[in-house]
């Protein structure tokens, strides 16, 4: 087991360095006179400018150079400080944000977070026990139901059921609204008095024992949530009902009951802990899809998380914000892929022993 995850570790920094490449490549798709513009606040506007810039950050040096600049960062030869660098953390100057990549991806990121973890619970908790119970009722009523369930929430458009949603829960209803807090909750936040421990504010209004702030957080969270929870239960109610359907018909499970094993423990015990392990990677890839930003969702509800920002660097063709994005988003994908190897040898002896 030990080695087998020692194995998975090592070969992320290969993964991760082939994602860079790639992200450092569709940089290199523009000149280096186009480039000048995404290193600065303001757009240069002589060609001295252009030239001073193009020096600074070496934008017409061999490409190979390029790269272990854009990795490492680059001595100013005027002022002999480090500039850019990856791994230093510099990402460029987003247009769309007027800051930094960095800091722009630090703090929309916990919006984002704290969405995706509470869309997890209808997702996983929702699917995966449908898809068991429809699995153990094969074929009858109840199975049909949860069919027939699955296939209208699947083919379902995101963006019709969202606005939907606002039509109904806000706009006749008023029960929940868009955004993130409402304007007064949101002037406390920024306020003194309020500790953001997390940035999450369903955390930090626990943490500060603000649950007025709590309950309108949940009020502003709910249609997102229930937005992407009604697509992605479906899938994994699917996922899990076939994969239980394959793991009832093995032979070890016949076995079990041969031995007058309770049907209870051959579910539990056999069939249920052998089938997760597809379900685990949808799930796995699900936490992070949503992690990254789910873009017609945040943009529809005003939430301002990843997607959204996304969506606005997108339509002012801010390049940097994009890429430093895309690099967010591979090296997120690869953690999340390692723990679900990870998973895969708790739950399957197999792999363990391999």
């Amino acid at each position: 087991m030990t080695a087998y995850i020692i194995r998975r570790i090592l070969i992320l920094p290969l993964i991760i360095l082939g994602v860079t490449f790639l992200i450092f490549g569709m940089l290199q798709i523009l000149g280096p006179v186009e480039r000048s513009a995404l290193y600065v606040r303001d757009i240069p506007k002589t060609e001295a400018q252009v030239a001073a810039i193009i020096r600074r950050y070496g934008l017409d040096d061999p490409v190979h150079i390029q790269y272990y600049h854009w990795m490492l960062g680059r001595v100013d030869p005027e002022t002999g400080k480090t500039v850019g660098g990856v791994l230093r953390g510099d990402l460029g100057f987003s247009r769309t944000g007027r800051q930094p990549v960095t800091d722009m991806l630090k703090q929309r990121f916990p919006a984002t977070l704290e969405l995706a973890l509470w869309a997890m619970i209808p997702i996983v908790g929702g699917g995966v026990w449908l898809g068991i119970k429809a699995a153990l009722h094969h074929n009858k009523p109840l199975d049909q139901i949860f069919r027939v369930l699955a296939t209208i929430g699947w083919s379902f458009p995101t963006f019709v059921f969202a606005l939907l949603m606002l039509l109904i829960f806000y706009a006749k209803l008023n029960w929940f609204q868009p955004g993130r807090l409402s304007t007064e909750y949101m002037l406390l936040v920024q306020s003194p008095v309020f500790t953001q421990y997390t940035r999450m504010m369903t955390v930090d209004a626990l943490l500060n024992l603000r649950f007025d702030v709590f309950i309108d957080a949940l009020r502003h969270i709910v249609m997102p949530v229930v937005t992407l929870a009604v697509v992605q239960w479906a899938l994994l109610l699917r996922i899990t009902r076939s994969s239980m359907l394959e793991a009832m018909r093995q032979d070890y499970v016949r076995t079990a009951r041969a031995k007058g094993l309770h049907e209870k423990t051959v579910v539990n015990r056999h069939i249920r802990r052998n089938a997760l392990i597809p379900v685990i990677t949808i799930a796995g890839a699900t936490l992070a899809g949503l992690m990254n930003g789910v873009l017609v969702t945040e943009i529809i509800f005003n939430y301002p998380g990843l997607g959204q920002m996304a969506a606005q660097a997108a339509l002012q063709l801010d390049v940097l914000t994009m890429l430093g994005f895309a690099l967010f988003n591979g090296i997120l994908f690869i953690g999340a892929f390692l723990i679900i190897d990870i998973l895969y040898v708790v739950i399957d002896p197999r792999i363990r022993l391999s």
